[in-house]
């Protein structure tokens, strides 16, 4: 079931919130070990909350959006009373005593906390491995990557445990994974989500935001969670109300701009541009005109670098510090160049990300819609730590197999990742979906047009599709 079929039925009383959970604990037992997606569970609890839940049903009292959705969490969210490791050492025994805000609207609309789902240590890199649980991969083919830093949201949706699940994204956290697991990942506009950092009021560069099967079920979670705090300084204009409905025929008479290499030639898996290429006939078939167009993103590598450097510092500086010796390189890599910057880099920083902003409006006063590759390179071996090259080009950091993503990150545009197609060895391919500022529910809108015409999210993976038949599970 989506997550908007499943709690529409359990407040019908068509199915309870405890057979939703006893469904969703099941496939986890099923499904989960060839994966390693789901690293800590709290099935007492759930259960105490499914009886709640069906009370409530049964009294007929107001019930939330998400009412009796059993839900795991990513483990880099504070979750009060369960364990929260963000895939570190360093917090290996770590037990929040509150929840982080996204996790406190989840349950405020009625979500049931399952437990939490794998992550790379801090949500660094974008392959979901460390050191406290191992490696998370792909429902799709199990000796692959599953992506991340999303990579245990993105495989327990894809395996059919749960319809709906939350992430973060930095530098494509949400995109890249989804487009790896074939679900659809979705980066809101600043603040639409309020993601507060303890460190900085202002911090705008990473989000939290859904991922789902259906851009119906993202729109669900968005209903939710979406809406001001006062915990985030903010000129978000959107509240869940704004998504509660979505544009039919959406893509009819919009002007779209696609490129394969982001206008810079950045380079791309062949197999994964013969996959994309293919579905911009479905814009067209829509009514869409599409031309190869880019916005300018030549200040985006600096504006995105120097910010990430600096975010990383702020928030990871004084741990690094202490806890050196049993941190990933990758992390105190990015601390170290937050440290190194001088205010020559800041203002050199603040300046590039006003040329870029010039770039991206004058873009969008001729187009509606940016189309580019959501990933630059297929699911890669679980067992390395990054792709050491991309289509012959080699890699000089381990960001730079995720530059699709992290390029439009630099622009702070909401973006989503939706599944376009599978090669012909059966891995997924995401399309990122790029549109101006606070134009999310429109984004959302074109994503469900292209999705109910290509319905790709649909094809399970084989063994787990075996198993839901009542096949034996290989």
């Amino acid at each position: 079931m989506g997550a908007r079929e499943m709690t529409e039925a359990i407040k019908r009383r068509e199915l309870s919130a405890r057979e939703a959970l006893e469904s969703h604990i099941e496939q986890i037992e099923r499904v989960n070990g060839p994966i390693n997606a789901v690293v800590t569970t709290d099935f007492d609890r759930a259960r105490e909350l499914a009886a709640k839940a069906d009370e409530a049903t049964a009294q007929g009292k107001s019930t939330g959006l998400l009412h009796g959705l059993p839900m795991t969490h990513k483990d880099t969210f504070n979750t009060a009373g369960l364990l929260t490791t963000q895939g570190s050492l360093a917090l290996k025994d770590n037990i929040p005593q509150t929840d982080d805000l996204q996790i406190a609207r989840l349950a405020a609309a009625g979500a049931i906390r399952t437990g939490k789902t794998n992550v790379p240590e801090f949500g660094a890199g974008s392959h979901t491995f460390n050191e406290v649980f191992g490696t998370t991969t792909n429902p799709y083919d199990t000796a692959l990557s599953a992506g991340g830093s999303s990579g245990g949201v993105a495989a327990v949706i894809a395996a059919r445990i749960q319809p709906l699940g939350e992430g973060s994204d930095m530098g494509g956290s949400l995109r890249i994974p989804a487009s790896f697991c074939n679900v659809v990942g979705f980066r809101p506009s600043y603040g639409v989500i309020p993601m507060p950092a303890p460190t900085d009021a202002w911090s705008w560069l990473a989000r939290s935001g859904p991922m789902a099967r259906t851009v119906d079920d993202i729109a669900l979670f968005m209903e939710a969670t979406a809406g001001d705090s006062d915990r985030v300084l903010t000129p978000n204009t959107l509240s869940g109300r704004d998504f509660a409905q979505l544009e039919p025929n959406a893509l009819r008479g919009i002007r779209i701009g696609y490129s394969r290499d982001f206008g810079m030639g950045v380079p791309v898996e062949p197999a994964v541009l013969e996959v994309l290429d293919a579905q911009i006939a479905v814009f067209e078939q829509a009514g869409a005109h599409v031309e190869e167009a880019c916005i300018d993103l030549r200040d985006a590598d600096l504006v995105f670098g120097n910010t990430r450097a600096y975010d990383f510092a702020a928030m990871l500086g004084d741990l690094v510090r202490s806890r050196r010796e049993i941190i990933k390189p990758e992390v105190i890599w990015n601390v170290e160049k937050g440290w190194a910057l001088n205010a020559e880099d800041l203002i050199a920083t603040t300046a590039a990300r006003t040329r870029l902003e010039i770039a991206v409006q004058k873009f969008f006063a001729t187009f509606d819609l940016f189309l580019s590759p959501a990933a630059q390179v297929l699911p890669f071996d679980a067992s390395w730590r990054y792709p050491q090259g991309i289509a012959g080009v080699p890699a000089t950091t381990y960001l730079d197999w995720m530059r699709s993503a992290c390029l439009i990150s630099g622009t702070s545009l909401p973006a989503l990742s939706i599944p376009a197609g599978f090669t012909a060895d059966g891995l997924p391919v995401g399309l990122q979906m790029t549109a101006n500022h606070y134009k999310d529910v429109e984004l959302l809108g074109y994503a469900r047009d292209f999705e109910q015409r290509t319905s790709f999210a649909e094809r399970a993976p084989q063994w787990v599709a075996a198993g839901l038949k009542g096949q034996e599970i290989q």
